[in-house]
């Protein structure tokens, strides 16, 4: 789970930018004894390390991969698996995805669904995927007029972003086997990042991609327009979720949930925050669908809701990531996540390590998988889903 820089952490900060103002302005000595003092013994052996390297090494070397492969191999050294650096390219990716928005072309691709190609996994609504005639399922084979392989498919990945206003051509390969050449202006698209519909019998169905920028108010809006028309029962599906922000989670908990403890924070230097909802809620049966890629925040609201109003999990397994990581921007644009907090349901359950237990739990099958990958399975179709549906109370 992911969340912003709290007030404490911001006062350090200012303090620190305070300290460093303070000794350029007494003078430079006085700023290069201060730095030095403030780095620590550990502090001053990176920075000796590095001045080292560029003024004694004698052949040649990249200034940049120096620092990302130093910075890496820093954080990978906490033996922390949720803890992550990100050179400048992938930091700017990755504030882009949790704003929901980002400059491209609206597709979401997947690696390892095809040989030779990328397989479109979803295509935003009104983008200019979806008006270029794109649809899940297809695969893109060549992207500016380069053949995707397996050896350059990240590369062609970040090849179809681009400035927005400039184009990229594509070939693309349809369902029927035939191929065509498609070209697109990149510009802003905005993620879905959840979707409804009414199935069978009045069961409202809520998929929710992330926990991200604008997902409760979107999820909110969804839920009311499914009541609105009836729904008798809510099934929530976040399967391949990949998490989000505290916020986002706990808005929509306070949303749904009766009074009481909805979520509980625990952070490094023994703070406690606990999270409440009012007893304002949606009073109606509720099942949440899960899977082993359901993670952090994803898992943490199918746990709430079970504890809170004994909502039916169905599904996998879920990844048990019970830790929140702060993502620290630093100078040259890369960007550290650490992370800085435990969290707990608000009944104090910690899912770390073990993760949610579905009841009943059940796999897909590798095709059927690879088909909520590319959102065309149909409903009827889901085990997951069925058995879901199957563990709310009968419709009168």
């Amino acid at each position: 789970m992911h969340v912003e820089e709290n007030t404490k952490t911001t006062s350090r900060r200012i303090k620190r930018v305070l300290v460093c103002l303070l000794c350029f302005l007494l003078g430079g000595a006085l700023t290069v004894t201060a730095t030095w003092v403030l780095l620590g013994q550990d502090g001053r052996t990176l920075v000796k390390a590095y001045r080292l390297i560029q003024q004694n090494f004698v052949g040649e070397y990249d200034t940049q991969e120096t620092m990302d492969a130093t910075l890496e191999a820093m954080v990978n050294s906490l033996g922390d698996r949720w803890s992550y650096y990100l050179d400048p390219i992938e930091a700017q990716a990755v504030r882009e995805q949790r704003n929901n928005a980002y400059v491209g072309i609206g597709v979401t691709v997947d690696q390892n669904l095809a040989e030779d190609g990328l397989a479109i996994r979803m295509v935003t609504p009104d983008s200019p995927a979806q008006e270029g005639g794109l649809t899940a399922g297809e695969i893109i084979r060549a992207v500016d007029g380069q053949e995707v392989t397996p050896e350059n498919r990240e590369v062609l990945i970040d090849a179809i972003k681009g400035e927005e206003g400039t184009t990229v051509t594509l070939v693309v390969e349809g369902l029927d086997g035939a191929r065509r050449t498609v070209t697109l202006e990149r510009r802003q698209v905005h993620n879905v990042n959840a979707a409804w519909t009414m199935l069978e019998d009045q069961v409202g169905l809520v998929t929710i991609q992330n926990f991200y920028s604008g997902t409760a108010a979107l999820v909110e809006q969804g839920v009311a327009e499914l009541q609105e028309q009836g729904a008798r029962a809510l099934v929530f599906d976040v399967r391949n979720n990949v998490g989000g922000y505290v916020s986002e989670l706990t808005d929509l908990l306070d949303y749904l949930l009766p009074e009481g403890k909805i979520f509980i924070e625990r952070t490094a230097d023994g703070q406690e925050i606990v999270y409440t909802s009012d007893a304002d809620c949606v009073d109606l049966p509720m099942a949440v669908v899960v899977n082993a890629d359901s993670y952090s925040a994803a898992e943490f609201f199918a746990a709430q809701l079970r504890e809170s109003v004994g909502a039916a999990v169905v599904g996998e397994q879920t990844s048990g990531k019970g830790y929140s990581q702060l993502l620290y921007a630093l100078p040259n644009g890369s960007a550290m996540g650490l992370s800085s907090a435990r969290y707990y349901t608000g009944g104090g359950v910690s899912l770390i390590g073990t993760g949610l237990n579905p009841d009943p739990e059940l796999s897909l099958t590798q095709e059927e998988a690879e088909s909520l990958l590319l959102g065309t399975l149909d409903p009827q179709e889901d085990p997951q889903l069925q058995a879901a549906i199957q563990a709310l109370p009968a419709g009168e």
